[in-house]
């Protein structure tokens, strides 16, 4: 049984703990939250912009530490993994403090607010003795899951382009965070960074980029379009941002043009999410089994310190390099020019 805290207990918070009550070997021993601790056993429910985290979660606080103080957690012998799910600014001193502190680390992306910062956690992850991983959830998504591994195998031939894209209505649930662009970075880091994450996963770290953003809410780029130079010469690009209008809702959304198909993704169409448009043949909407990417990742993460095998899907070192991406896009966007990475 792998004893984890879950440190921050807004949105992101929520949606891990309702992840790990559905893992048989992980155990949630203890709550951290600076404000917002269980009344009564009873955790309120955030809003959130994916996923149900409507409902309210019990705990029986006779099981369960919570507590203010994160020292606790790091000095309780008990506590084997501690998933970060605050505020951006704060990940380095608590993930670096509690690689220090031997244990187990889950931070939630960004890594973090600078590239310089994100370097920080990957070189104190290079040398810690407990395992550490990124909450970077999209790759383990059961449609970028797959789209992933038809690119990998060529299962429609060459990638000639591919576009993702990752838009919504601005985040006013977590107003005071996202809209001070010096916290969250703006969209083009909060938001946006799933993409670019995803984009050097399936075609490698990107050799350059040029991208055309603004910034509405936050100061910092609220809306991004990036057009990425990766080998293999592929057309690939990605846009992402939290400007949509009123009842827009979240979109994510990506197309691949293969040699030998198309194949669409959107995750308002329902049943039909997912198609594939081959030549010579009808086109078809591709039915994966259901699964829940954070399930999934935390899952992976407990099976990793179960096994004692160090998590390889993503790792320090990736998520320190998406920063470094969104930071050349911004740098195009000022600039005006193509960035080289």
């Amino acid at each position: 049984m792998i004893n984890v805290a879950v440190v921050g207990l807004g949105f992101m918070g929520h949606t891990h703990l309702k992840a790990y009550r559905k893992i048989p070997n992980a155990r949630i021993a203890a709550l951290c939250d600076a404000v917002h601790l269980p009344v009564d056993g009873v955790l309120a429910a955030p809003g959130g912009n994916i996923g149900s985290a409507n409902d309210s979660l019990s705990f029986d606080m006779r099981e369960v530490k919570a507590t203010h103080d994160f020292a606790e957690l790091l000095a309780d012998p008990a506590i084997d993994l501690i998933d970060i799910c605050v505020p951006t600014l704060a990940h380095p001193k608590l993930a670096i403090a509690a690689l220090q502190a031997g244990k187990h680390v889950l931070c939630e992306k960004p890594l973090a607010r600078t590239a310089a910062a994100a370097r920080e956690i990957a070189a104190a992850a290079a040398t810690a003795k407990g395992f550490f991983m990124p909450g970077m959830c999209i790759r383990f998504w059961p449609e970028y899951a797959w789209i992933k591994q038809a690119i990998a195998q060529q299962t429609y031939g060459r990638v000639l382009a591919a576009r993702f894209r990752r838009v919504s209505e601005p985040p006013a649930w977590g107003r005071e965070h996202f809209f001070d662009g010096a916290k969250s970075g703006g969209a083009i880091l909060d938001l946006h960074i799933h993409d670019a994450d995803f984009v050097q996963y399936c075609f490698g770290r990107p050799s350059a980029v040029f991208a055309q953003g603004f910034s509405h809410y936050s100061g910092e780029i609220d809306h991004v379009v990036a057009q990425y130079q990766v080998a293999g010469g592929a057309a690939v690009s990605a846009e992402g941002g939290w400007v949509m209008g009123d009842g827009h809702g979240f979109e994510m959304a990506y197309s691949v043009i293969f040699e030998n198909a198309t194949v669409d993704f959107n995750c308002n169409r329902g049943g039909d999410s997912l198609r594939v448009f081959e030549n010579g043949q009808a086109a078809c909407s591709i039915a994966l089994p259901p699964g829940d990417a954070y399930l999934a990742e935390l899952s992976y993460m407990i099976e990793c310190i179960a096994t004692q095998q160090p998590p390889t899907t993503v790792t320090a070192s990736d998520a320190a390099s998406a920063v470094e991406i969104c930071e050349a896009e911004g740098q195009s966007i000022r600039s005006g020019k193509l960035v080289t990475l």
